[in-house]
């Protein structure tokens, strides 16, 4: 039997990439896409959950039963939000979800894109780093058979994927020369979505001994063989 798992955020550039590498991976049985809006996209391996309340899944939560891992690739920038809002979109929803499934499968992995420059301490000066960390450190305490966070830093979207960001997506249509010298000069600093999906099914099909993943991680996951 392969695996099954549940994707956020694969409307977004992370997820999409994950979400891709995910139907095309041979040890994986279905996808399941939870999100506001359709994917436009048809594969035999792929269902779709279209939810709108991100702190409410009492309506479906017999759809969220028997699966193997969870990547939780939802994300939003910071800029023009509060506080309250920022940590109502990364956080809550995040934890909401969360805990959800984990009461529905104990023994799934759970995966969650965070970011380089998360600050783990809580206690930084800047708003996101902060709520990150909150959010990956009662990820990582809630009890999951495994969880790993995910920074990845700069990424290079492959498969035609573009950025629901339109600041990331300016930068990469006029400097990704940029992200690839930065490649060039420090290769451990840049991974692409394919990397990203990859590294996570490996992470769930193998284990990892290590809760926070970087960029350096996710290259090295990402070409593990079977163990």
């Amino acid at each position: 039997m392969g695996l099954k798992v549940i994707i956020t955020g694969a409307t977004g550039m992370v997820g999409k990439g994950v979400l891709l590498e995910c139907l095309d991976h041979p040890d994986i049985d279905e996808v399941l896409s939870i999100s506001r809006s359709n994917l436009n996209l048809t594969h035999p391996k792929l269902k779709e959950l279209i939810h709108a309340d991100f702190l409410d899944y009492s309506k479906v939560k017999d759809q969220l039963t028997d699966y193997d891992a969870c990547y939780l690739c939802m994300g939003v920038s910071a800029g023009g939000l509060s506080k309250e809002k920022y940590t109502e979109l990364t956080y809550d929803y995040t934890l909401t979800l969360a805990k959800i499934l984990l009461e529905l499968n104990p023994s799934m992995t759970c995966t969650y894109v965070s970011g380089e420059g998360t600050d783990s301490t809580e206690k930084g000066r800047s708003m996101w780093a902060r709520v990150k960390g909150k959010t990956e450190n009662d990820l990582l305490n809630l009890g999951f058979k495994q969880a790993h966070m995910f920074r990845p830093g700069a990424i290079i979207p492959l498969r035609s994927i573009k950025s629901k960001t339109k600041a990331y997506q300016f930068m990469y249509d006029y400097f990704m020369w940029l992200v690839k010298f930065i490649k060039l000069v420090a290769p451990n600093s840049v991974v692409n979505t394919t990397q990203i999906g990859l590294a996570m099914i490996n992470v769930t099909k193998n284990g990892c001994n290590k809760k926070i993943i970087r960029p350096k991680d996710i290259l090295e996951l990402a070409q593990l063989k079977d163990i």
